[in-house]
């Protein structure tokens, strides 16, 4: 890490992201397509707490999506445990400002390639929700395969949603 490629830079998050990242994720177009653990609306006092946890996290799992120097998004791994202790679900947010452009498609394999890498992973699995396509295209331009569909899965901005199971094998 970094990885820099051709429209954006993948990198470790850094504290003064603060001021950009409160920016970026404060977005309700944004927050619903993330779980509610990500807060809405996002404020800098969020920012620094997410940035305090994830800047001392040893080794890093959350990496900030960099462009022209400004943090507008984010792309993380969470290990399993136990008996997933091979599995990694890989999620990611970008601003809106920045989609459409094909950032998001160009950062998930690298990040995928370097889980693969540095994590004794077997599995990345991602679980978009069936009402955001685009998240769907970028898995499978990545190479993720659609396992199966999570009927009424989860219960976002108050509506029952389904989810997408999709997934990529080492």
């Amino acid at each position: 890490m970094p990885l820099v490629l051709e429209r954006c830079t993948v990198r470790g998050w850094q504290l003064d992201d603060a001021p950009d990242l409160a920016k970026q994720a404060n977005n309700r177009r944004v927050w619903l397509g993330l779980r509610d653990l990500f807060p809405h609306p996002y404020t800098i006092e969020h920012a620094n707490e997410f940035l305090q946890s994830v800047t001392t996290k040893k080794p890093p799992t959350e990496f900030c999506i960099d462009i022209d120097g400004a943090a507008v998004g984010e792309i993380g791994i969470r290990i399993g445990e136990d008996v997933h202790r091979y599995t990694g679900e890989l999620g990611y947010w970008l601003s809106e400002d920045f989609c459409g452009h094909g950032i998001t498609s160009e950062a998930v394999p690298a990040v995928i390639e370097y889980c693969f890498e540095n994590f004794p992973l077997r599995r990345i699995y991602a679980e978009p929700y069936a009402n955001n396509p685009a998240s769907a295209r970028v898995l499978e331009k990545a190479g993720f395969a659609l396992e199966g569909r999570l009927k009424n899965n989860v219960f976002k901005d108050g509506q029952v949603l389904d989810s997408l199971l999709y997934a990529g094998i080492r």
